[in-house]
């Protein structure tokens, strides 16, 4: 793989400190695919603790303060209301259909891009990002502590994502995404402390050893706590 991009602890430390009101975001979260490696299971409803996959990402963006969540996948009844569900043409087409569809729901300025499988993502980890991208080019995206791009957990400029997926005519996400050139946020710069022996927020369900490392962890990952005060900033948004 094409070494990952990166960005300064400087960058991050200003665009942190920024004295602005916070960024109006939507987020698109990607949970239609195959799941091949898992059998052609309902990934996204797979439980690990007391909460689906989805479940997990949903909640994290709404805590973050997304003022409209997307999931392009099937409905999910059990999830909250206020969801926005789509499906890309033809269903389990892949990654970048899948995107494309979901940028066509989207409105804010920035928006946030996930993957459906990260059960240890939290709203702490995605207001980072967003605090990193005022700035920059295209977005900022995280790695893992391998450096390994993770191009299903970012932020992004809509205007270039959307302009960039429209003229691509293949469906390799990295392809349609490293070009953009997005600055990334190592462990250490997105708040995950390896030293606390918590769980990487990066940790994708893909395989059944993932999913059993995801539950192998004592307990869920400690809980958003701001949930009201995000719901206050979107209606404010709105």
């Amino acid at each position: 793989m094409s070494a990952s991009p990166s960005v300064t602890s400087a960058s991050v430390a200003s665009a942190s400190v920024a004295s602005e009101s916070p960024a109006v975001f939507d987020a698109v979260v990607l949970a239609g695919g195959r799941a091949s490696r898992l059998g052609g299971v309902d990934k996204p409803g797979l439980r690990v603790g007391t909460r689906t996959l989805l479940a997990s990402v949903v909640s994290a963006a709404s805590a973050a303060g997304a003022r409209r969540i997307v999931v392009v996948g099937p409905d999910r009844p059990e999830l909250p209301g206020g969801l926005a569900f789509v499906r890309e043409e033809p269903p389990g087409s892949g990654p970048v259909p899948a995107l494309r569809r979901g940028l066509a729901e989207v409105s804010a300025p920035t928006v946030l891009v996930l993957a459906a499988d990260l059960p240890f993502l939290r709203a702490r980890h995605l207001r980072t990002l967003l605090a990193a991208r005022p700035g920059l080019t295209s977005g900022v995206i995280m790695v893992d502590d391998t450096g390994r791009p993770q191009w299903l957990a970012g932020c992004w400029r809509t205007a270039v994502l959307s302009a960039a997926i429209q003229a691509y005519e293949q469906n390799s996400l990295h392809g349609l995404l490293l070009p953009l050139e997005p600055a990334a946020l190592d462990p250490a710069q997105v708040g995950y402390d390896l030293a606390a022996s918590e769980p990487p927020p990066w940790l994708d369900c893909d395989t059944a050893e993932d999913l059993a490392r995801a539950r192998a962890w004592p307990a869920d990952a400690p809980p958003e706590t701001d949930e009201p005060q995000a719901q206050q900033q979107r209606e404010a948004r709105r």
